[in-house]
């Protein structure tokens, strides 16, 4: 039907340029362009003619050949329409409407691209669930951190979520294994870092080059072990800190870093009895453009009024509302080149 009516369509285009051919030649190439139109759209000429595409311009001939003598507008009309079935004719309004419509939609202003950074994880399956229904590919960023199960996010127990969003096509990048928080460069060339997790969590701890190189890499290695794939090639510091001894440390293990942009901040760690939902929301909505990276959390312990059950649905409606697309971080001009294989 859909086919059909397309046909129609554009022999009805065809029309002032088949009435108008004058010369022997002009109507023949106008014959033989027609009749191309209708092999494309897969019309088929009618049982007891030849098959094939000479079947098909053979069959299509009579109808422009009336066109090109010129007839009154109305047999002319009727000529063209007779070529596909009657069916279609009655459908071409509907696929004017949908043609009219798909004019009418806003155009894209641009890609924002959204990230989640692992946390407590409680709102992970919010956030799977979400991203699945408005069909976003986003971002995420994976550290080993203790979960409300009482679990690690890199645990066997999440390597089917995790899975999940590999097949969906998002981007899964490392936050270190440990949620090492860059304190300051060293000496000697070292890193002084404070893990979140792990036998060190809370305390300093002095880590070379190729050690927190290792913190980055190790996510990769687990993330192996739970899907069977490697991450992408980028990672995010936790708490966004960096030096460019860190960032060289990375680079050197084939990392690029990520990381947000000053809108893109959520605030979602932020203490809900200062910045409420609703003031975030409405700051997101209000100052984010394209190319913006924000950044998400699956989960803070310390906000007493999680961010994504009230933020992350209107957050995304919000910005489609307004024209904006959304993209993984392959799709990033500052980012994309990293994805690309030598």
């Amino acid at each position: 039907m859909a086919r059909a009516a397309a046909l129609t369509l554009c022999m009805l285009a065809l029309m002032p340029a088949l009435s108008q051919a004058e010369s022997g030649v002009a109507k023949r190439a106008a014959v033989a362009r027609a009749a191309g139109i209708a092999a494309a759209y897969g019309y088929r000429p009618a049982v007891g003619s030849s098959a094939g595409a000479a079947g098909s311009k053979a069959a299509i001939a009579p109808a422009v050949t009336a066109i090109t003598s010129k007839p009154a507008a109305p047999s002319a009309a009727t000529a063209m329409l007779a070529v596909v079935p009657a069916a279609a004719a009655a459908s071409v309004p509907a696929a004017s409407a949908a043609a009219k419509a798909a004019q009418a939609a806003p155009e894209c202003k641009g890609n924002i691209y959204l990230t989640f950074d692992t946390g407590s994880q409680a709102q992970a399956a919010l956030i799977a669930e979400t991203l699945q229904k408005h069909h976003i590919k986003a971002s995420f960023f994976l550290a080993n951190e203790k979960t409300v199960n009482g679990d690690y996010s890199l645990d066997p127990a999440w390597a089917p979520y995790w899975k999940a969003r590999l097949a969906e096509g998002h981007v899964i990048g490392s936050h270190t294994f440990d949620h090492d928080v860059l304190v300051r460069d060293g000496a000697d060339g070292k890193l002084e870092t404070k893990p979140g997790f792990g036998s060190s969590a809370g305390k300093l701890r002095t880590l070379s080059s190729d050690q927190y190189c290792e913190q980055i890499r190790r996510v990769d290695q687990r993330f192996v072990e739970l899907t069977g794939s490697h991450l992408d090639p980028v990672w995010r510091a936790p708490a966004g800190r960096t030096s460019p001894r860190a960032l060289a440390a990375a680079r050197s293990c084939g990392y690029t870093h990520v990381g947000w942009s000053p809108a893109g901040f959520s605030g979602d760690e932020l203490p809900s009895e200062k910045y409420s939902n609703a003031s975030l929301l409405a700051k997101s909505l209000r100052e984010l453009r394209a190319g913006d990276v924000v950044l998400i959390h699956m989960g803070i312990w310390s906000r007493k009024d999680a961010w994504a059950p009230a933020n992350l649905e209107p957050l995304i409606k919000g910005l489609a509302q307004k024209g904006y697309c959304f993209a993984t971080l392959r799709d990033h001009p500052d980012y994309s080149s990293s994805f690309k294989h030598p």
